[in-house]
């Protein structure tokens, strides 16, 4: 079984937020991440990249669309 990583887009790299992912629901503007174990991450931001292959996901800061 492939579950997936999620990294936090910071400047330089890319940082592991959480592994072992089962399931991941968004709802106003947050991301929810739990891992098979039930452990659960709520990470403001906007999903940038899943990969699939790789079981990677990579997760940006929120971005505003103010001007």
């Amino acid at each position: 079984m492939c579950l997936a990583k999620a990294f936090f887009q910071e400047e330089e790299e890319p940082r592991l937020i959480l592994s072992e992912i089962s399931s991941l629901r968004t709802e106003g503007g947050k991301i929810f991440l739990q891992t098979l174990f039930g452990e659960e991450k709520i990470i403001e931001g906007e999903i940038k990249e899943i990969d699939f292959v790789s079981s990677r996901l990579v997760i940006s800061p929120k971005t505003s669309s103010r001007a």
